[in-house]
Protein backbone atom coordinates (compact mmCIF):
# COMPACT_ATOMS: atom_id res chain seq x y z
CA UNK A 1 0.00 0.00 0.00
CA UNK A 2 1.61 3.57 -1.14
CA UNK A 3 1.56 5.84 1.90
CA UNK A 4 0.41 9.56 0.98
CA UNK A 5 2.82 12.07 3.01
CA UNK A 6 0.96 15.42 4.08
CA UNK A 7 1.97 18.84 5.76
CA UNK A 8 -0.68 20.22 8.50
CA UNK A 9 -0.37 24.01 8.84
CA UNK A 10 -2.17 25.69 10.69
CA UNK A 11 -1.93 28.27 13.89
CA UNK A 12 -4.82 26.63 16.32
CA UNK A 13 -3.36 23.72 18.08
CA UNK A 14 -6.27 21.84 18.92
CA UNK A 15 -7.82 22.07 15.23
CA UNK A 16 -4.28 20.83 13.81
CA UNK A 17 -4.57 17.73 16.67
CA UNK A 18 -7.61 16.93 14.85
CA UNK A 19 -6.92 17.26 11.48
CA UNK A 20 -3.73 14.70 12.59
CA UNK A 21 -5.99 12.24 14.75
CA UNK A 22 -7.94 11.91 11.52
CA UNK A 23 -5.86 11.52 9.32
CA UNK A 24 -3.73 8.95 10.81
CA UNK A 25 -6.67 6.78 11.21
CA UNK A 26 -6.84 5.96 7.66
CA UNK A 27 -3.76 3.58 6.64
CA UNK A 28 -2.71 4.82 3.82
CA UNK A 29 -1.88 8.56 5.38
CA UNK A 30 0.93 9.65 6.87
CA UNK A 31 1.27 13.49 8.76
CA UNK A 32 4.88 13.57 8.46
CA UNK A 33 5.10 17.46 9.75
CA UNK A 34 3.32 20.15 11.19
CA UNK A 35 3.69 24.25 11.08
CA UNK A 36 1.67 26.56 13.12
CA UNK A 37 2.83 30.35 10.79
CA UNK A 38 3.33 30.55 6.96
CA UNK A 39 6.88 30.64 6.77
CA UNK A 40 7.77 27.27 8.55
CA UNK A 41 5.02 25.49 6.26
CA UNK A 42 7.11 26.45 3.24
CA UNK A 43 10.41 25.55 4.42
CA UNK A 44 8.89 22.25 5.82
CA UNK A 45 7.59 22.15 2.77
CA UNK A 46 10.85 22.59 0.74
CA UNK A 47 12.56 20.64 2.99
CA UNK A 48 10.45 17.71 3.85
CA UNK A 49 8.59 17.39 0.26
CA UNK A 50 4.98 15.88 1.05
CA UNK A 51 2.69 14.72 -1.28
CA UNK A 52 0.10 16.97 0.02
CA UNK A 53 0.34 19.77 2.13
CA UNK A 54 -3.18 21.17 4.06
CA UNK A 55 -3.00 24.25 4.27
CA UNK A 56 -4.90 27.50 6.42
CA UNK A 57 -5.86 30.44 4.31
CA UNK A 58 -4.77 32.77 7.15
CA UNK A 59 -1.71 32.45 9.22
CA UNK A 60 1.00 34.61 10.47
CA UNK A 61 3.94 35.78 8.50
CA UNK A 62 2.46 34.05 5.47
CA UNK A 63 -0.40 33.29 4.73
CA UNK A 64 -1.65 29.85 2.79
CA UNK A 65 -2.42 31.67 -0.58
CA UNK A 66 0.91 32.70 -0.83
CA UNK A 67 2.26 29.16 0.48
CA UNK A 68 0.42 27.65 -2.29
CA UNK A 69 1.46 30.12 -4.74
CA UNK A 70 4.94 29.73 -4.15
CA UNK A 71 4.89 26.08 -3.52
CA UNK A 72 3.40 25.67 -7.41
CA UNK A 73 6.89 27.47 -8.65
CA UNK A 74 9.44 25.74 -6.24
CA UNK A 75 7.98 22.36 -5.54
CA UNK A 76 5.22 21.53 -7.88
CA UNK A 77 5.34 18.47 -6.92
CA UNK A 78 3.77 19.12 -3.49
CA UNK A 79 -0.27 19.91 -4.25
CA UNK A 80 -1.96 21.90 -1.88
CA UNK A 81 -5.12 22.26 0.07
CA UNK A 82 -6.44 25.26 1.20
CA UNK A 83 -8.76 25.39 4.56
CA UNK A 84 -10.61 28.19 5.10
CA UNK A 85 -13.57 30.19 7.37
CA UNK A 86 -14.34 31.72 3.56
CA UNK A 87 -16.99 30.29 1.13
CA UNK A 88 -17.23 33.24 -0.85
CA UNK A 89 -15.89 33.73 -4.57
CA UNK A 90 -12.76 35.99 -3.83
CA UNK A 91 -11.07 33.54 -1.76
CA UNK A 92 -11.99 30.26 -3.75
CA UNK A 93 -10.78 32.14 -7.36
CA UNK A 94 -7.46 33.30 -5.53
CA UNK A 95 -6.56 29.63 -4.03
CA UNK A 96 -7.32 28.37 -7.47
CA UNK A 97 -5.53 31.00 -8.66
CA UNK A 98 -2.16 30.20 -6.36
CA UNK A 99 -1.92 26.24 -7.92
CA UNK A 100 -4.35 24.60 -4.63
CA UNK A 101 -5.66 21.56 -6.07
CA UNK A 102 -8.51 21.69 -3.20
CA UNK A 103 -10.63 23.90 -1.34
CA UNK A 104 -12.35 23.22 2.23
CA UNK A 105 -14.37 24.79 4.59
CA UNK A 106 -13.00 24.35 8.32
CA UNK A 107 -17.07 24.20 9.23
CA UNK A 108 -17.59 21.20 7.02
CA UNK A 109 -17.39 17.60 8.08
CA UNK A 110 -13.32 16.30 9.08
CA UNK A 111 -14.45 13.35 7.16
CA UNK A 112 -14.73 15.48 3.98
CA UNK A 113 -10.37 16.55 4.68
CA UNK A 114 -10.05 12.23 3.68
CA UNK A 115 -12.24 12.44 0.66
CA UNK A 116 -10.36 15.43 -0.64
CA UNK A 117 -6.27 14.21 0.30
CA UNK A 118 -7.28 11.14 -1.54
CA UNK A 119 -9.04 12.86 -4.56
CA UNK A 120 -6.12 15.47 -4.73
CA UNK A 121 -3.54 12.26 -4.45
CA UNK A 122 -5.15 10.87 -7.72
CA UNK A 123 -4.76 13.99 -9.37
CA UNK A 124 -8.13 15.56 -9.13
CA UNK A 125 -9.13 18.82 -7.85
CA UNK A 126 -11.88 18.34 -4.63
CA UNK A 127 -14.00 21.19 -3.81
CA UNK A 128 -15.78 21.55 -1.10
CA UNK A 129 -19.70 19.84 -1.19
CA UNK A 130 -20.99 23.43 -0.38
CA UNK A 131 -19.59 25.34 -3.43
CA UNK A 132 -21.75 24.03 -6.49
CA UNK A 133 -20.07 22.56 -9.70
CA UNK A 134 -22.09 25.93 -11.71
CA UNK A 135 -20.74 28.34 -9.10
CA UNK A 136 -17.26 27.57 -9.46
CA UNK A 137 -17.41 27.19 -12.93
CA UNK A 138 -18.36 31.23 -12.50
CA UNK A 139 -15.57 31.52 -10.14
CA UNK A 140 -13.27 30.25 -12.98
CA UNK A 141 -14.36 31.89 -16.11
CA UNK A 142 -14.45 35.84 -13.96
CA UNK A 143 -10.89 34.56 -12.52
CA UNK A 144 -8.91 36.19 -15.48
CA UNK A 145 -11.44 39.37 -15.93
CA UNK A 146 -11.31 40.68 -11.96
CA UNK A 147 -8.61 43.25 -11.57
CA UNK A 148 -7.43 45.17 -8.43
CA UNK A 149 -6.80 42.12 -6.91
CA UNK A 150 -3.53 41.95 -4.25
CA UNK A 151 -2.53 39.02 -6.53
CA UNK A 152 -2.38 41.00 -9.38
CA UNK A 153 -1.19 44.34 -8.50
CA UNK A 154 1.60 43.60 -6.03
CA UNK A 155 4.84 41.54 -5.86
CA UNK A 156 5.03 38.68 -4.18
CA UNK A 157 7.54 40.76 -1.82
CA UNK A 158 5.08 43.48 -1.49
CA UNK A 159 2.40 41.07 -0.36
CA UNK A 160 4.71 39.70 2.23
CA UNK A 161 5.44 43.23 3.50
CA UNK A 162 1.65 44.15 3.30
CA UNK A 163 0.65 41.18 5.66
CA UNK A 164 3.54 42.24 8.25
CA UNK A 165 2.53 45.56 8.36
CA UNK A 166 -0.80 44.83 8.40
CA UNK A 167 -0.16 42.45 11.41
CA UNK A 168 1.16 45.17 13.17
CA UNK A 169 5.38 44.57 12.87
CA UNK A 170 7.57 47.82 12.75
CA UNK A 171 10.01 48.82 9.84
CA UNK A 172 12.61 47.09 11.24
CA UNK A 173 10.64 43.93 12.48
CA UNK A 174 9.91 43.36 9.04
CA UNK A 175 13.78 44.17 7.88
CA UNK A 176 14.64 42.03 10.58
CA UNK A 177 11.91 38.70 9.62
CA UNK A 178 12.88 39.34 5.65
CA UNK A 179 16.36 39.68 6.02
CA UNK A 180 16.17 43.34 4.23
CA UNK A 181 17.39 46.76 5.07
CA UNK A 182 15.03 49.32 6.66
CA UNK A 183 15.25 51.17 3.91
CA UNK A 184 14.39 48.55 1.47
CA UNK A 185 11.18 47.68 3.45
CA UNK A 186 10.54 51.07 2.74
CA UNK A 187 10.74 51.21 -0.42
CA UNK A 188 8.24 48.38 -0.41
CA UNK A 189 5.91 50.24 1.39
CA UNK A 190 6.16 52.99 -1.16
CA UNK A 191 4.93 51.06 -3.45
CA UNK A 192 1.85 49.05 -2.04
CA UNK A 193 1.19 52.58 -1.31
CA UNK A 194 1.59 53.85 -4.46
CA UNK A 195 -0.02 51.20 -6.61
CA UNK A 196 -2.77 50.81 -4.16
CA UNK A 197 -3.46 54.56 -3.83
CA UNK A 198 -3.64 54.17 -0.03
CA UNK A 199 -2.01 56.38 2.62
CA UNK A 200 -2.29 55.04 6.00
CA UNK A 201 -1.40 51.71 7.42
CA UNK A 202 -5.27 51.29 8.68
CA UNK A 203 -6.06 51.62 5.63
CA UNK A 204 -3.41 48.71 4.00
CA UNK A 205 -4.83 46.74 7.00
CA UNK A 206 -8.31 47.26 6.28
CA UNK A 207 -7.50 45.96 2.60
CA UNK A 208 -4.94 43.10 3.66
CA UNK A 209 -7.99 41.46 5.58
CA UNK A 210 -10.30 42.07 2.90
CA UNK A 211 -8.26 40.35 0.48
CA UNK A 212 -7.24 37.47 2.98
CA UNK A 213 -3.76 38.27 3.10
CA UNK A 214 -4.14 38.52 6.98
CA UNK A 215 -7.17 38.44 9.65
CA UNK A 216 -8.10 40.06 12.46
CA UNK A 217 -7.81 37.69 15.42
Amino acid sequence: MTTTRILLADDHRLFRDGLRTLLESADDLEVIAEAEDGLSALGLALEQRPDIAVLDISMSGLNGLEVARRLSREAPEVRTIMLSMHGDRRYVVEALRAGACGYLLKDGGFDDLVTAVRAVQAGQVHLCPSVSDQVIREYVNLADAESGSAFDVLSAREREVLQLLAEGLSTKEIADRLNLSAKTVETHRKGVMDKLEIRSIAELTKYAIREGLTRLD
